[in-house]
């Protein structure tokens, strides 16, 4: 019998090969259009990183943590300009908070990122790519590889700032959502924008009253016996049709806040009781600003190079080098 493995790994490599002669082409092309800006004066750039599974701090080169972040932060399947955007916006992504250590270094002193996406961003080693992926290690391995490589240097910028990229997995299929309706303050880049995702992941979660009093420490349970009062309800929405702000007792929560405590993956969401259990479906996954990932991929199959899918999610924004 063939051992697939060692010619899987044999067509890989030769893959890689002829990616890497491509990139050094494609990039001195794309020299002549994109204007550097110095953003660290070294020619190389590490950083530290706070790894959960380990508990210790290891000291990573850029693009070879660029690699482990887009291989988990976005299927290797697909198309090959949604992972060069999404290797462009996590390279801006990560230069962002290592020249501003103020806004990640609370959560683990002396590293500028961790490996926990609720903090930063997903990240994989080799030894997790290799379970994950099995025989299609290497070939997977080297689509992620040539969309990191093909960008080697590219970021984002607003007004001549590294922008704050952020992502998210679906947009639920509807627009994505502005940062303002989020977060609460407006950012320029990060605008309401169609989107073409029509594959996207529906949940339905549903939770006793008494668990949700206990989380959110609500008054569900004493609202309900003294009043009849309905327990939940729906009272903004987003000009999207995102939930923005919903009443649980007499109290009303932020939809992201009880996105977050309640682990649901989206606002996009409808609400109804039944007897003592509150049930939520959403609808996408994430909180619905920036780049929309499946979004990305969908509009790489309409022929959509990696700046046009950039310049969608990312209005205004524009693609420099870094030196």
């Amino acid at each position: 019998m063939p051992n697939w493995v060692s010619i899987m790994k044999k067509i890989a490599i030769a893959i890689l090969i002829l990616l890497v002669a491509w990139t050094a082409y494609t990039v001195k092309q794309e020299k002549e259009e994109e204007k550097p800006v110095k953003i660290k004066p070294e020619k190389g750039i590490t950083l530290k990183l706070y790894n959960h599974q380990t508990g210790k701090i290891e000291t990573v080169e850029l693009e070879e943590y660029l690699v482990g972040v887009v291989a988990g932060e976005m299927p290797p399947n697909y198309p090959l300009e949604a992972l060069k955007a999404q290797a462009i916006a996590a390279r801006t992504y990560t230069l962002k908070r290592i020249l501003s250590p103020q806004n990640t270094r609370g959560y683990h002193p002396g590293a500028d990122l961790c490996t926990d996406p609720t903090h930063s961003q997903a990240y994989l080693s080799g030894e997790e790519l290799r379970k994950r992926w099995g025989v299609k290690y290497y070939y997977y391995l080297s689509r992620v590889k040539w969309a990191v490589n093909s960008t080697k240097g590219k970021v984002l910028v607003y007004n001549g700032e590294l922008i704050d990229p952020v992502y998210h997995a679906s947009c639920g299929g509807q627009k994505t959502e502005a940062a303002k309706d989020v977060w609460g303050y407006d950012v320029p880049y990060l605008k309401s924008v169609t989107c073409l995702e029509n594959d996207y992941p529906v949940e339905t979660k549903t939770f006793k009253i008494s668990y949700i009093d206990k989380v959110l420490g609500t008054d569900l349970q004493v609202l309900a016996v003294s009043t009849g009062a309905k327990p939940v309800k729906i009272s903004e929405r987003t000009g999207t049709g995102r939930v923005k702000k919903i009443k649980l007792g007499s109290r009303i929560f932020l939809a992201e806040e009880i996105r977050y405590r309640l682990g649901l993956k989206s606002t996009i969401m409808t609400v109804s009781t039944r007897g003592d259990k509150i049930i939520f479906t959403t609808r996408g996954y994430g909180h619905g600003v920036g780049l929309c990932q499946r979004g990305a991929a969908a509009l790489a199959d309409k022929g959509k190079n990696y700046r046009e899918i950039l310049s969608h999610y990312y209005p205004g924004t524009k693609i420099i080098l870094y030196k």
